[in-house]
């Protein structure tokens, strides 16, 4: 299976500013080829890449005042290996965070899920946040959390992402937050999903079951969006001028396409 991806943005900087990205895949992704450019008019920008225990790549420059063009693009071929979870990740990912207040849907998520444990407990989340939140994109706000979309019953990608880590926490199940890009997505963005860890791996949950999660590309990982935002700035103003996420199977042969996506399984991300 390989899948093409790409995102460009146009940024209006104000000042002089720290910027920092998470568009391109993770590290351990088998990329074939990839391409990342920032420039300004005749200048072109060399960031310096950090990668965090995660494997989540993050590119930092400081931007001057002026338009600045960023594209992406890269070729992925098959899925990644799994990367090795620490004692101390499956502690950080049961406590609260800023957007997934475990310790605020605890007496919620004992009383509907109770006695539920493991794939179980896995489904019936997936279910509970699936039929009871409605997607609604443009009115989601970003500093909206998981007990906010519990009390509106609606939101985007990555608010469903919240409450689903909200309420598996909240039953002693680790659970973390991966941003993505995810071919067949509509609308077309980048993409956020949950992830539960169960009996030594890590388990996908898209509770909005807009895309097959056989297909997702991993971008990066965190207790919550605060730690996978695409764009983190510091020290001026930045506008969002254009945005443009794509991501698309290549078809190989018939054999290479991703198997259909049965909700009721188990499916790692790739």
């Amino acid at each position: 299976m390989q899948r093409v991806v790409t995102a460009e943005m146009d940024l209006d900087l104000g000042a002089s500013v720290d910027l920092i990205f998470q568009i391109a895949v993770a590290q351990a992704a088998p990329v074939s080829d990839e391409r990342l450019t920032f420039t300004q008019g005749d200048r072109v920008y060399t960031p310096t890449e950090i990668v965090d225990q995660s494997g989540s790549r993050l590119h930092r420059l400081t931007g001057e005042p002026g338009t600045l063009e960023v594209r992406y693009e890269a070729t992925v071929d098959g899925t990644a290996a799994a990367n090795r979870t620490s004692d101390l990740e499956t502690i950080t990912y049961l406590r609260p965070s800023r957007y997934c207040q475990s310790d605020e849907v605890f007496q919620q998520a004992r009383r509907q899920f109770n006695g539920l444990s493991g794939h179980d407990l896995i489904a019936a989340v997936s279910e509970f946040v699936a039929t009871s939140t409605t997607y609604t994109p443009g009115l989601s706000q970003g500093t909206d959390s998981a007990v906010t979309t519990l009390m509106t019953g609606q939101g985007v990608c990555r608010d469903y992402a919240h409450v689903v880590i909200a309420l598996l926490r909240a039953m002693d199940m680790p659970a973390r937050y991966a941003a993505c890009y995810a071919p067949g997505l509509r609308p077309m963005d980048f993409h956020a999903v949950a992830e539960a860890y169960l009996d030594g791996a890590w388990y996908a949950i898209d509770a909005t079951r807009l895309a097959n999660r056989r297909s997702l590309v991993r971008i990066a990982t965190g207790r919550d969006a605060a730690d996978c935002a695409f764009l983190s700035y510091h020290g001026g103003y930045v506008g969002l001028k254009r945005l443009r996420v794509d991501a698309r199977l290549v078809p190989l042969d018939a054999a290479s396409d991703p198997a259909p996506d049965q909700l009721a399984e188990l499916v790692q991300l790739a």
